[in-house]
């Protein structure tokens, strides 16, 4: 049996005003398909000015909604495949 060796590439990529964050976050598939989602973080104005903290927050925000969507994209493949409804997968 030959395996194949896949890899995915995820960018993310940052928008801060020093009192919100935002994150892109997106992945582009061996099929040519990209996926996009986003996050946020806002900072509380008596917290200290610590942007790393608003980039992991949104970012981490992003890469959650990301896998979702994929989730999602799987189950549909699933589905068209199958002819019947998958249920979620819940992470």
């Amino acid at each position: 049996m030959m395996h194949t060796t896949v890899g995915w590439h995820v960018e993310l990529e940052f928008q801060e005003d020093g009192q919100h964050t935002r994150a892109v976050a997106m992945v582009r598939l061996p099929d040519g398909t990209e996926v996009r989602a986003h996050g946020h973080a806002t900072r509380h104005h008596t917290d200290s000015l610590q942007p790393r903290v608003g980039e992991e927050i949104a970012g981490a925000r992003a890469l959650n909604e990301l896998a979702m969507r994929m989730l999602g994209k799987a189950h549909g493949e699933i589905d068209a495949a199958s002819g019947r409804v998958s249920h979620p997968i819940h992470v």
